[in-house]
């Protein structure tokens, strides 16, 4: 998979990768999700979760995306609040 950015809605700034997700996320996991990710679908968050990412696209706060790898293995995407930098972790490293 290729990561496209056509229809970015933000930027993700400097990526991260975490040890434990580095290693338990395959590339396509990790493109998929930041595809997603770009593009506004937040993935498994809950309802509040989801209207305060809408807001932070306007408003400027941090963006969490919630996923799930292709073997099940759940993680997240966090987009800082500046955009300068975008964080990929499992729950337990955050």
């Amino acid at each position: 998979m290729q990561l496209t950015r056509s229809m970015a809605k933000f930027t993700l700034g400097q990526l991260l990768i975490t040890p434990g997700a580095s290693n338990a996320l395959t590339t396509d996991d990790v493109l998929t999700a930041l595809s997603r990710h770009l593009d506004g679908d937040w993935g498994d968050v809950c309802e509040e979760d989801r209207n305060s990412n809408d807001e932070a696209l306007q408003h400027g706060a941090r963006l969490l995306s919630v996923y799930h790898a292709e073997d099940g293995t759940k993680f997240w995407v966090i987009a800082e609040w500046n955009r300068f930098s975008t964080n990929i972790l499992l729950p337990r490293e955050y």
